[in-house]
C-alpha cells in the first residue's frame, strides 16, 4: 500500500519512521511518501495561501498547489488512489473506516492549515473528508499521522492476526483488561482466573470484562455490538448495581 501525505510541514512526520510503521516499510508492506506542498507553489516565494474572498481573518490555502501535487504524484505512480482531506467538517474517523482504507492500494492524505482550504479542493479533488473528532487542531498533520498509523497496522502481515482481532473496536467493544508479571505488585494482584490455566473460563472472563468496559466507558458502542440475551441480562444487572442507566 502507498500512502501519500501532502503537507506544508513535512518535518512533523519523522515519527512515522519508527515502530510498526517503520517495520511495515522495511518488509515492503507499506510505502509512505511525504510531499511538501510548497514545492508545488506557482510563485517564487513558495506561498500556498492567500487572503479570503469576501474578507475575514487569516489566510486560506490555495487550491492549485494541492491539484498540482496530486497530479505530479499520480504521474509517479499511476494508481489513482483515494484522496482524503483531513478537516473538522469531515465524517468521524473510526475503526470501520480504517479497515475500509486498509483494503485500498493507495490513499492521499491532504493536510489543511490556517483559516481553511479553498472549497474547490473539497468539491473537485478530495473524494472524502475525515475528522478525528469534535475539536479543532492547528492543521491536518496530526490527523494524517493517526489515520496512517491506524491503517498500516491493519495491513496483512504487519501484526499477528490474533492481535488485530482481539483489540478494541474490532467487534464494536473495548478491549478487556490485560496483565503481565509479576502476579502481585505493591499489594495489587492479577485476577485469579487469569492464573488458573482454564482457557475456557479465561475467554468468558475476557468477554464479560470487554462488555463491562464498553458499558462503563463507551455505552454507545453496545448498540452496534453483537450481544447475546444472557450477556444483555448480565449487563443490566451490573448497570443496576453500579447505578448506570443502560438503554439498549
Amino acid at each position: 500500500m502507498r500512502i501519500d501525505i501532502i503537507t506544508i510541514f513535512p518535518g512533523m512526520f519523522a515519527a512515522l519512521g519508527e515502530s510498526i510503521v517503520r517495520r511495515s516499510e522495511e518488509a515492503g508492506l507499506a510505502q509512505i511518501n511525504i510531499t511538501d506542498l510548497r514545492n508545488h507553489s506557482t510563485n517564487k516565494h513558495r506561498n500556498v495561501d492567500d487572503y479570503p474572498y469576501g474578507g475575514g481573518p487569516g489566510m486560506v490555502m490555495q487550491a492549485e498547489p494541492f491539484f498540482r501535487a496530486v497530479d505530479a504524484l499520480r504521474n509517479e505512480d499511476t494508481r489513482k488512489g483515494r484522496v482524503i482531506l483531513l478537516g473538522p467538517r469531515g465524517k468521524p474517523f473510526n475503526q470501520r473506516k480504517a479497515e475500509e482504507l486498509a483494503s485500498l492500494e493507495r490513499i492521499f492524505l491532504l493536510c489543511g492549515h490556517y483559516e481553511g482550504i479553498d472549497e474547490r479542493v473539497r468539491d473537485y479533488l478530495a473524494d472524502e473528508e475525515i475528522s478525528l473528532g469534535d475539536f479543532v487542531l492547528t492543521g491536518g498533520e496530526i490527523p494524517a499521522m493517526a489515520v496512517a498509523d491506524a491503517v498500516i497496522r491493519l495491513l496483512p502481515g504487519v501484526l499477528p492476526r490474533e492481535s488485530v482481532e482481539q483489540e478494541s473496536f474490532a467487534d464494536d467493544l473495548l478491549e478487556f483488561p490485560q496483565y503481565t508479571r509479576p502476579a502481585e505488585f505493591r499489594g495489587m494482584s492479577v485476577p485469579d482466573i487469569l492464573l488458573s490455566g482454564d482457557h475456557g473460563k479465561i475467554r468468558r472472563w475476557r468477554r464479560e470484562q470487554s462488555l463491562l468496559q464498553t458499558m462503563i466507558n463507551r455505552p454507545d458502542l453496545l448498540r452496534k455490538a453483537d450481544i447475546s440475551t444472557e450477556e444483555l441480562e448480565m449487563l443490566r444487572r451490573e448497570a443496576q448495581r453500579l447505578g448506570f442507566s443502560l438503554e439498549l
